[in-house]
């Protein structure tokens, strides 16, 4: 400004002789004026631009004065409890949440609205997907004759037999298929074709039961496949998907190149740290008990417990961790092996159940948590979660990194009366999509799995 007093002051000196001096300074007041307002539009345009953006994040679920996950935000909603250290036992009523506070809690607002990324658009390709998506699975599902190991690729006669038990989801898949509208009988309408062999099956056969033998059975199996019909090498087997959920089926594939690197992977173990899974070529198959029936749901008021788990520890160093950390913590009940009472029970009464690595990244404790109405911890890096794709976990469940065990109750404690309550009926909401069907309906698990299949069809192909 001084620069441009200067300039113009020697300007005005030249032209002394031509202008009056009350002219000069009528002129130095406009330019003045004109930067000012220039500032201020700028001013402006920053405010503008600003408020676009944080309104941006807000709607996303974001706050830009806080960094944490939404589920367990930075509010002014107090929670009673006591100073506690990690392993350090407390009265129940510690971490029962100041019902003296809750008239001024923070109002749950958009980003709990729902469990799902976009309903809409979800609802609607689905239904495109019952119109025309069509699938061919291979006759040796309904052979019987001539085959020794016609076992291996009929349904199972009864999916619903408790000692399927963690293997519930590998045979309720295919005998839904079979049930279902997606069956076509005419290759040249399919968009997928489905090899029918059961790793379960595989592994209970005395003549194959190990990971080599399974690996050599359906390498061979998809070279027969390969040579006695023309729809793999179309694609390369791209449009060819298998499903498993036992855990040496993750090796499965090891043994035949296209089968591992084209095929679709339908496995409960889905894990993005194994070797042969590939995500977004892969589906995560939930990891379901067998149950026919519903059960009327625990309301949250009356469930007293604070977190649960039960399971075996010796095969997983996390576990292990967890029992020493909060073993001895009276807000929850934590337990090596089978508790004291019925295992259900423990889902029923508790407000956050455990899913915790042990073998592998999966168990059904996770679908037991959704059934019972508990809210899922899940302690399990590397974790590529059912639906993920559908459904906005965040919203109705709580994730905490393996090794940040001795944070699991300042991260439970820190959720609100209201957002634990919207993620409840979020809870609620999804539990229709962790349920299968011998005749499957919408939107239960074997359509829910269908759908991403149907994502994932292949629309490069060869004529057959």
């Amino acid at each position: 400004m001084v620069l441009l007093e200067m300039l113009c002051l020697r300007k005005g000196k030249r032209r002394s002789k031509q202008q009056p001096l009350h002219l000069l300074h009528l002129h130095h007041r406009k330019i003045q004026l004109l930067l000012a307002l220039l500032l201020l539009l700028l001013l402006l345009a920053a405010l503008a631009v600003w408020s676009r953006f944080s309104t941006s994040l807000s709607r996303y679920g974001y706050k830009y004065n806080s960094f944490q996950p939404h589920f367990h935000p930075k509010t002014n909603h107090t929670i009673k409890t006591k100073t506690h250290h990690q392993n350090t036992s407390s009265s129940s009523s510690s971490w029962e949440w100041n019902s003296a506070n809750e008239k001024t809690a923070p109002q749950v607002g958009q980003p709990h609205s729902d469990p799902y990324h976009n309903w809409h658009l979800f609802a609607t390709d689905f239904g495109e997907m019952l119109q025309n998506f069509k699938i061919f699975v291979y006759a040796d599902v309904f052979v019987t004759k001539n085959n020794s190991f016609a076992d291996i690729f009929l349904p199972h006669p009864n999916p619903f037999n408790p000692k399927g038990g963690n293997y519930f989801s590998e045979h309720i898949f295919k005998v839904a298929l079979l049930n279902s509208s997606l069956i076509t009988l005419d290759p040249k309408q399919a968009n997928l074709f489905f090899l029918p062999f059961s790793i379960n099956k595989l592994r209970n056969d005395p003549r194959v039961h190990f990971e080599v033998s399974i690996s050599d059975f359906v390498a061979g199996y998809t070279n027969k496949i390969r040579h006695e019909f023309p729809f793999w090498n179309a694609s390369g087997g791209a449009d060819h998907f298998y499903v498993h959920c036992h855990s040496v089926g993750r090796e499965a594939a090891s043994k035949h190149h296209d089968l591992h690197n084209n095929a679709i992977q339908v496995t409960c173990s889905s894990s993005y740290f194994q070797r042969l899974y590939v995500t977004h070529k892969d589906v995560a198959l939930p990891q379901v008990w067998p149950r026919q029936h519903h059960i009327p749901l625990v309301p949250p008021h009356a469930r007293h417990k604070l977190v649960y788990y039960s399971g075996r520890v010796q095969n997983s160093a996390i576990r292990q961790e967890l029992m020493t950390l909060w073993g001895n913590d009276t807000d929850m009940d934590l337990f090596n092996g089978r508790p004291p009472f019925p295992y259900e029970e423990g889902f029923r009464r508790s407000k956050y159940c455990l899913h915790v690595k042990g073998y592998e990244v999966n168990t059904a404790r996770l679908s037991d948590a959704i059934h019972y109405g508990c809210i899922p911890v899940i302690i399990s890096n590397y974790y590529d979660l059912p639906f993920a794709n559908v459904l906005d976990w965040a919203k109705f469940s709580v994730t905490i990194n393996q090794r940040e065990i001795a944070l699991l109750k300042k991260r439970v404690l820190s959720i609100t009366k209201q957002d634990y309550l919207s993620m409840y009926h979020n809870l609620c909401h999804v539990r229709k999509h962790f349920v299968w069907h011998t005749a499957p309906r919408d939107y239960d698990s074997f359509y829910m799995t269908a759908y991403q299949l149907w994502l994932r069809r292949s629309t490069h192909r060869l004529s057959h």
